[in-house]
């Protein structure tokens, strides 16, 4: 018994660590505690302390500052978490306010800045270039100028700035050794009565180290940043970034004015960045020292971001080449993304994912971007469900490029002009709404890689001849339809679709339902309380045709890698619910993103994502 007590003594008096709450105020110091009563200063100073388990909470107001998380938690129930206070304002920035400008003529002003302003980083001399970009004969920086918040346009040459403002104003910058010139539009206006502000921080929230694992970022509006060109061989720098690392919560911000990518879940960066001469074997190249410096499943992605609004990027909302693996991205609003298309190359989109390895993309409204979701190399085992696209272009809501399979597309709304750009195959294609054209191309000249089964390990080369996809129970509207499959080198497996309006099924389509002159009359509209899609649906597709409930079993394999369509979590699929998640007839499902009790005309919100009325 005495032993017994000594033991319970003992374990008593061992120390415990709790963990603490760090408070950061713009009326705060540095030098301080970081209570509640004593805040600290700088979101900077509080992440040097914390540790794993801790909580950096930041009160309201604008904090011009680059965070630099030095450490993470180490693990997902002991992570580290910045947070805005609920219900308080806060905006993290990565420009500063200047004034001092000088009237020159018309509607153009300038003002001189010494180059030591910006310490060792100048955006207005640093240019955008990298892999598989293409600058159209011009020279692009990462600096920005910004009137009220909203970004003003580059201009190519200084005698454009010098002319009166038309619709779009223009800024022009020159760097010599000693100062950095800036003029500017300002029409109708004195800059140094307004809000003018410039870049000088190429990031606003990111660890300089990989490794940085398992923190939260929520609740802040994040802005202004310098970004550099992210492509898939080089480290892929943010607004907010996550810089190979695992287990990161991105919810719940509003991510704005990014010179190129508001949100990275990318690479590292290493000797051989952006020397892959936009070729195939160099990507190739970069996946082989990839897997040697970590790429598995154990140690990168796993990240959840989610229920953020991402706007006014120039290369993508958020990109990932190789560190979006095993990721959840989800609940997001993102559009007005390289919209103004003064360089190109690849890499635009709203999503852009290379290797999206059982990654779910879900419930997403992507709206005003030049491309959707584009989905590119070793997209496998992913799922695509219940997203909602629209009035993107000149490209597609969705581009599958040189994959092999297989991936899940279920319950979304197409509604694009361009709904489809497919260069893959072994994808599933199940009750989704196809209302713009679908395109379809093989591409023999590349061979891509494809993966062992929930695994970031290579299994094989290969190229995409095409086909050997699944269209189960969608709804095609106008434009071609499924015809380009005519031309698909491998049979796919398609039934229960219903074509209107012209669209048109293809050979592999057993008993194909095209109802004669029906018109569903689809109407998009905005409201105060969302977007609302008007439609009218038959309630006899359900009679005329019967359709099997999709589920892994009847997918089968996809032929290259020789596996089964399954959840990202290696579950089985049984598609039994709808875009609301309402429950779908399993004996008879409706064709389409909507399993719905009667026919008719329907008036659905579809965003925020309302219940099944």
């Amino acid at each position: 018994m005495k032993t017994i007590c000594i033991f319970l003594f003992l374990t008593m008096a061992l120390p415990v660590a709790f963990a603490r709450e760090y408070h950061v105020s713009v009326k705060g110091d540095d030098a301080s505690e970081g209570t509640i009563d004593k805040p600290l200063r700088s979101i900077s100073a509080a992440a040097r302390l914390a540790q794993a388990g801790d909580v950096i909470t930041v009160h309201e107001g604008v904090y011009r500052e680059r965070i630099n998380p030095p450490r993470g938690g180490d693990s997902d129930q002991n992570r580290i978490v910045y947070q805005a206070a609920p219900g308080e304002k806060v905006i993290l920035k990565g420009s500063e306010i200047i004034k001092g400008w000088e009237k020159v003529q018309n509607d153009t002003w300038k003002v001189t800045i010494p180059n030591g302003f910006f310490g060792d980083f100048n955006p207005y001399r640093d240019l955008i270039a990298g892999d598989w970009f293409n600058p159209m004969g011009r020279e692009h920086h990462t600096g920005a100028v910004y009137r009220a918040g909203h970004w003003l346009t580059e201009a190519a040459e200084l005698d454009e700035v010098l002319r009166p403002a038309g619709d779009r104003p223009l800024w022009f910058a020159k760097v010599d050794e000693t100062h950095t010139t800036i003029w500017a539009h300002f029409k109708g206006g004195d800059p140094n009565k307004e809000e003018v502000e410039i870049n000088v921080r190429r990031t606003v929230f990111y660890p300089e180290q990989p490794g940085v694992n398992y923190l939260s970022v929520r609740g802040f509006t994040m802005m202004h940043a310098a970004t550099p060109w992210a492509p898939p061989t080089a480290e892929q720098i943010g607004l907010i970034g996550t810089h190979w690392s695992k287990g990161w919560i991105i919810e719940n911000n509003d991510i704005r004015y990014s010179t190129c990518v508001g949100i990275t879940l990318g690479k590292y960066g290493d000797q051989w960045d952006n020397t892959s001469q936009n070729k195939a074997e160099g990507y190739v190249k970069t996946i082989e020292r990839a897997l040697q410096n970590g790429w598995s499943k154990d140690i990168i992605g796993h990240h959840v971001v989610r229920n953020n609004l991402i706007a006014h990027c120039e290369q993508a909302g958020i990109v990932g080449s190789l560190g979006a693996a095993f990721s959840t991205v989800t609940g997001n609003v993102i559009h007005d993304i390289h919209v103004r298309q003064l360089f190109t190359g690849a890499e635009m989109a709203g999503i852009k994912f290379h290797a999206a390895i059982d990654t779910e993309i879900s419930r997403n409204h992507i709206y005003r971007t030049v491309r959707g979701i584009w989905l590119d190399w070793m997209t496998q085992g992913t799922r695509v469900t219940r997203n909602l696209l629209h009035d993107n272009g000149p490209r597609e809501d969705l581009f599958v490029e040189v994959n092999h399979g297989p991936f899940m597309v279920d319950n979304n709304l197409f509604l694009s002009p361009i709904a489809l750009f497919d260069m893959s195959q072994g994808g599933a294609y199940v009750h989704n709404l196809f209302a713009g054209q679908i395109e379809q191309r093989p591409e023999l000249k590349r061979e891509t890689p494809y993966q062992k089964a929930h695994s970031t390990e290579v299994a094989g080369l290969c190229n995409t001849q095409g086909g050997d996809n699944r269209f189960h129970n969608n709804l095609f509207v106008h434009y071609n339809g499924l015809l380009p499959y005519d031309q698909a080198a491998m049979p796919g497996q398609m039934s229960g679709n219903v074509f209107l309006k012209g669209a048109s099924p293809c050979r592999d389509e057993q008993h194909p339902l095209v109802p004669a002159e029906f018109d569903p009359m689809m109407k998009l509209s905005t409201g105060k309380d969302g977007v609302h899609l008007h439609i009218i649906l038959d309630q006899a597709w359900a009679v005329q045709q019967s359709r099997r409930l999709v589920t892994t079993e009847l997918l089968g394999k996809a032929k290259i890698p020789d596996l089964a369509y399954v959840q990202p979590d290696g579950s089985v699929y049984r598609i039994d619910t709808d875009y609301f998640g309402g429950s779908r007839n399993a004996a008879n499902p409706f064709p389409g993103p909507f399993e719905l009790p009667g026919g008719g005309k329907q008036l659905l919100k579809l965003w925020p994502v309302a219940e099944q009325p």
